[in-house]
Order: structure tokens, then sequence, then C-alpha cells
């Protein structure tokens, strides 16, 4: 199974995604857990240039292609050999990432970036996306107060924040069988135990 974690930096999907590897793991589950961009060598070093606040004049179209190139690394190197093998992928983001940050925040036509995805991607799709929403006020605090270093698109408006998140609730609203919400807004323990809960049930794990 392949599983990506959407939303908002500082909506906790990435202290999420590792509280649920250990439980997987737990249950005799084999997991791979990545992160976008990066998660190969090729991949981090792009995702050095993407989140470096120096370049601040990057072109959204520049932007894209870079975030595809990682993808499209991470996608060839690891995610379609670990799923060969029958193990579960957890990504810390993924496509559905490009359409709200590029599509829905940059602008970018929408239609485009699906042709583009499907070619970036070879057709692979997560099998269940967990969205954590939460206020982008809300998640940029968190962000600031986590300690994290504080990146390119950390620095960019609350409007476009505001515009990414409205693009995720478009994305759930048009494939809603993929997609499960999540409460982000409550406890660290409490979106664990949501978390939980629905894979339990994708899974048929029992505890």
């Amino acid at each position: 199974m392949f599983i990506s974690f959407e939303g908002l930096d500082g909506s906790g999907k990435t202290t999420q995604i590792q509280r649920l590897a250990v439980w997987l793991r737990t249950h005799r589950q084999r997991v791979l857990t990545l992160r976008e961009p990066g998660g190969t060598r090729i991949g981090d070093a792009i995702r050095a240039i993407l989140h470096d606040r120096s370049n601040s004049n990057m072109d959204s179209r520049t932007e894209l292609l870079l975030y595809c190139a990682s993808r499209a690394q991470l996608v060839a190197e690891q995610v379609q050999p670990y799923l060969h093998s029958g193990g579960i992928v957890l990504s810390d983001r993924f496509a559905d990432s490009t359409l709200a940050y590029q599509g829905y925040g940059r602008g970018l036509d929408l239609d485009f970036l699906r042709s583009l995805l499907d070619f970036v991607t070879h057709g692979v799709k997560p099998d269940l996306t967990l969205y954590f929403d939460v206020d982008p006020e809300r998640a940029l605090e968190r962000r600031m107060a986590s300690g994290a270093e504080i990146n390119r698109i950390d620095v960019e408006t609350i409007e476009f924040h505001r515009r990414v998140r409205d693009g995720y609730h478009r994305l759930i609203a048009q494939e809603p069988e993929r997609w499960q919400l999540i409460d982000a807004s409550a406890t660290t323990d409490q979106v664990a135990a949501q978390v939980k809960d629905i894979v339990k049930t994708r899974l048929n794990i029992t505890d």
C-alpha cells in the first residue's frame, strides 16, 4: 500500500508519519518512509535549491520542474521498487502537493499539471491520502515555534497559504474515496489515534 501525507507545513504530518511507521512495524509490517522533495541523493540536492530563501526570485515554472524532477527520481529509485517488493510506502507529500501549491497556490494550469504528474510518477498514485487540516495561521505559528528551518515556501504570504488550503479541499471533493480529512488542530495523540483508526481499517489490522 502507498499512503501519502498531505497538508500545510506546520500541520503535524511529519510527526504523524513517524508515529504511524513505528506502529505499523510493531504489527510486523515492512515500511519505508519518504519525504518530498528529497528521499534520494539527487532529490536532496534539489530540495536544498527549492528551500533556499536566497532563491526568492525563482520562477513558478522553475519551481514546478524542480519538484517534478525530485519526484521522478523518488518514484524510480524508491517508491516503485518498494511497492513491487510488497512493502508499505509512507510519503510525506506526493503529487497532490504540486496540484495544491503550484496549481491552486501559484495559479499554474491544472490540466497541464495533471498530465505532467502522470508522466513524472509513471502513473503511480497513493492508495490512501491523509490530509491534515489546520488553519494557515495556526500552521505557520506552529512552524515558527517548532525550531525547524524556515524555508522559501514558509515565508510566502498568508493569502498564498489560504489558496493552497482551499486547493486541498477542492482535491478532496474531487476524489473523496482516496482522501481522509484529519482534524490537525487536535492534540498530537488525538491526531495519531485518528490516523491509526483509518489505517487499521484499510489494512485490516487488529490490535
